[in-house]
């Protein structure tokens, strides 16, 4: 193991967290943000919507229901993720809102840094908003045991290719690679990339199908490089 790929939701992060702060604070402040802010890439995913038939909310002069009709979804909108990180930037910047990872991961990724283990995050969330949950925990800025980020933006993280093009940027074998996720199809993905794979169970996360992957339940259970 030389490298190691983090999920955040239900891996570094509560579920609740996201579902309990950062989406209700989004949804709260979305109707400010498109005030003032271009949204012309939502618009294009909006009429992408409407060709394919999923018949979103309309948008006649305004963009919100459509914006609540994708966080009711829970899209992987690149332009939904990217108008929330913006949003949550205001909330970091103003003290309203505050990075939360479990107790385990501070120790984890100040032991693998160490260890001089490359350490990296793929989430759905944009890289705005992995950056800012990681600035600003309670155990510190912990973006100085990171380094690089991948969000929707390299692809959908049920896609094997978008693993494929992470681990080039790495520059090691994707076999030394660890991703841990707890999401078994996006675990499926990596492996077939050639990465090895943890599946990840904390409290609160959703139940998973039947799988081959090992399971730890604390990043402290991730064996420490030899």
């Amino acid at each position: 193991m030389r490298g190691i790929l983090l999920d955040i939701e239900g891996t570094t992060t509560p579920i609740t967290f996201v579902y309990d702060v950062l989406f209700p604070y989004a949804r709260r402040n979305a109707a400010a943000y498109v005030r003032k802010h271009d949204v012309s890439d939502l618009r294009r995913e909006y009429e992408e919507d409407e060709r394919a038939g999923h018949k979103p909310a309309l948008w006649s002069d305004d963009p919100l229901p459509y914006i609540h009709w994708l966080m009711d979804q829970d899209r992987k909108s690149t332009a939904l993720k990217r108008i929330q990180g913006e949003i949550w930037l205001d909330g970091y910047r103003g003290g309203e809102l505050h990075g939360e990872v479990f107790g385990d991961v501070p120790q984890a990724l100040e032991h693998w840094h160490n260890d001089g283990v490359d350490i990296r995050i793929f989430s759905s969330g944009s890289i705005l908003a992995q950056r800012l949950l990681f600035s600003t925990t309670a155990a510190g800025n912990l973006t100085k045991f990171l380094n690089g980020y991948f969000d929707t933006t390299t692809g959908p993280k049920a896609d094997p290719e978008s693993y494929r093009k992470i681990s080039s940027t790495f520059g090691i074998s994707s076999s030394q690679i660890v991703f841990i996720s707890d999401v078994t199809r996006e675990l499926d993905a990596a492996r077939t990339a050639g990465m090895q794979t943890l599946l990840c169970i904390r409290p609160g996360n959703h139940s998973q199908p039947p799988h081959n992957h090992d399971v730890i339940t604390s990043l402290a259970d991730v064996p420490r490089k030899s």
